[in-house]
């Protein structure tokens, strides 16, 4: 199965942004393996898409998410998990870090119920809107992952930018653009007739730009973890 088969939210506005995530996720599913906890698994959109590497799938996330959850475990991840000691092979967790009040703790209970060897895989945004307000609280600079991670326990920690400076610019004026398309039904489909155009131009030529910017980690939208819990611990 293809990943971008499980993109409930992709548009014609940001698919660049789901295109970047594939690219990484597709390049990691070595890490991928045995028993998967989602830490803060919303939807479960990507669960049969894990599935082909892992053997099983646990969604963790709280009661009060602003998405129809479909959790395996409902618990607050600012808060202990109801999880054994080192059950799992690989925890995941998506755009979650900022919504999190406790990131730290978080990470902590992610290296908790890993085994030793297991891996994490997670992304955070960088420069991007507050969404799912009130509970919008950090965003992270790759120093400050490093950091977080460190104290957790982590080592072999790994911390790439999802995209540069002219990423993050296009997604930003397209999400301010889109949420320009509203009025009566004409008036949107005209509206987004005449942006459909600049939202492709503006994402087929972003990666490219980005290129000519040496130092173009700085203004990513984001950026992707992946660390381990060492054998002995």
């Amino acid at each position: 199965m293809k990943i971008s088969q499980f993109h409930s939210n992709r548009r014609a506005h940001n698919w660049l942004v789901y295109n970047t995530s594939d690219r990484w996720l597709e390049k990691h599913t070595a890490l991928y393996r045995g028993t998967i906890y989602d830490l803060g698994c919303g939807e479960a959109s990507y669960k049969d898409w894990f599935l082909q590497y892992g053997e099983r799938y646990v969604g963790v996330d709280w009661s009060d998410s602003f998405h129809n959850i479909k959790a395996d475990i409902v618990a607050n991840l600012n808060e202990p998990l109801p999880i054994e000691n080192a059950v799992a092979d690989t925890v995941l967790s998506f755009s979650v870090m900022e919504h999190l009040s406790e990131p730290q703790l978080m990470l902590k209970e992610a290296f908790r119920i890993l085994k030793p060897g297991g891996a994490l895989i997670l992304q955070v945004p960088w420069q991007w809107w507050i969404h799912e307000a009130p509970y919008d609280f950090f965003r992270y600079t790759p120093y400050g992952l490093r950091l977080l991670l460190e104290r957790a326990g982590f080592t072999e920690i790994d911390v790439q930018p999802q995209a540069g400076f002219f990423t993050m610019i296009t997604m930003k004026l397209n999400y301010f653009t889109s949420r320009l398309v509203r009025g009566p039904r004409l008036l949107r489909f005209v509206l987004k007739a005449i942006l459909s155009l600049f939202w492709y131009l503006g994402q087929k030529a972003a990666p490219y730009l980005d290129k000519l910017d040496r130092k173009w980690a700085l203004e990513a939208t984001g950026y992707f973890v992946t660390a381990k819990k060492a054998t002995a611990v």
